[in-house]
């Protein structure tokens, strides 16, 4: 094979390797471009190890990189696995790429700072400047076991979290296995299943909560969104951040698009009369932004997560019922006070219904009959059914 010259590289335009002996190769790409590659044989395996781009690596640089990487060879070493062992990120860094990673995805705002926060004051303070291939399963232990025992959601999400960091390690080649996995299981005492209910009141207060804040000296957005929130058993979210292009006010419709449902799926919602009457009178605060229900104090803006808490505060229910809550009080009455399918109620709620095959064969939203429901609850909450029982004293 002849070797390759200045003069004659300058001349060759087929795409493709052009040998030069001794494994190293110019590879010219199908769009020109060109770059050195040395083929060579590690322990047995074809391998090729890139050089650089020409020219701004040229033919005589070329020859002396891959003399040296063949030397190396030669003496039993492996020049990519030690290419690929600088390139070895510190456990923070695997940590920021992982949070980058899946940040888009996740929706709450809280989630997505408690994420990094919750890693910084447990685990960087030991784990963060580790290469991620150094870290053993008692370098995780050191992280775990002080709040194992004592703050037992924290650990559990810290462990999630240093899982996920290391599972994005393990993806990219940095290391073989998980350490914070099943390896160290047995370090652990399981953890009790508790399941955390949120506060909700009982249904039968809700309505006269309703005619509370109507009375209160809270803003009209957040006292037209908190009564929605209710008479549409929606999520907080779902319904401070509900736009006017999705209302069909002919149709009594409210088409919740996928990008904003938990679920990742369109969601259609029936609006009682008394919902329709919210939203004609939301019209009074429209600012132009296209939000149903926008913030008075940051025009443009939704509703801040914490204004209908703020409000419920105020009203000195707080202790006894979360806005989330006011699904599980929909819910319960549903159950007791009416003759609904169980998946009317469900679906109602935006719940799947099954499991992946009943759901698979589920053709149907049951939109009519949760239109009907939908409407008794709006009745029962106007005071046409049911005992309210006596609340404490309201605050403004």
């Amino acid at each position: 094979m002849a070797k390759l010259t200045a003069a004659r590289i300058r001349t060759l335009k087929t795409p493709g390797r052009h040998g030069d002996g001794d494994g190293l190769h110019l590879k010219i790409s199908e769009v020109g471009a060109r770059s050195w590659i040395l083929r060579v044989v590690i322990a047995g395996k074809r391998r090729d190890i890139g050089l650089g781009r020409y020219p701004d690596v040229g033919l005589a640089q070329a020859r002396e990189a891959a003399a040296k990487h063949r030397s190396l060879i030669a003496a039993g070493a492996d020049p990519i696995a030690e290419k690929r062992k600088a390139a070895i990120p510190t456990f923070r860094e695997a940590a920021e790429r992982t949070f980058e990673a899946n940040k888009p995805r996740w929706r709450n705002g809280k989630h997505t700072a408690t994420w990094w926060q919750s890693l910084e004051r447990h685990a960087f303070p030991i784990l963060g400047d580790m290469p991620v291939d150094q870290i053993g399963r008692e370098d995780v232990l050191r992280v775990l076991s002080p709040i194992w025992g004592k703050r037992m959601e924290t650990a559990r999400r810290v462990r999630q979290r240093i899982r996920a960091t290391l599972k994005w390690a393990m993806a990219h080649g940095y290391i073989d296995h998980n350490v914070a996995g099943e390896a160290i299981d047995g370090a652990l005492p399981p953890m009790p299943k508790v399941k955390n209910h949120l506060r909700a009141l009982p249904y039968a207060e809700v309505g006269e909560l309703i005619e509370a804040v109507q009375r209160s000296q809270a803003s009209l957005a957040a006292k037209w969104c908190l009564e929605f929130v209710i008479l549409t058993a929606a999520r907080s979210g779902e319904a401070r951040g509900a736009r006017w292009s999705e209302i069909d006010l002919d149709a009594a419709t409210w088409v919740i698009p996928a990008h904003r449902m938990k679920s990742h799926a369109e969601h259609r919602v029936p609006l009682s009369s008394r919902a329709l009457a919210i939203l004609e009178e939301a019209r009074t605060i429209d600012d132009g932004s296209g939000l149903v229900f926008p913030s008075p104090t940051r025009p443009g803006k939704p509703l801040s997560d914490m204004t209908l808490t703020t409000l419920l505060r105020r009203l000195r229910v707080a202790d006894r019922a979360t806005v989330h809550g006011f699904r599980s009080a929909f819910r319960d009455w549903a159950a007791e006070r009416t003759h609904a399918p169980h998946a009317v109620m469900e679906l109602s709620l935006a719940h799947a219904v099954g499991n992946a095959v009943e759901a698979a064969y589920a053709r149907s939203d049951l939109f009519e009959r949760r239109r009907a429901l939908m409407d008794q609850w709006a009745d029962y909450l106007a005071g046409d059914s049911g005992t309210v029982v006596a609340m404490v004293r309201h605050g403004k």
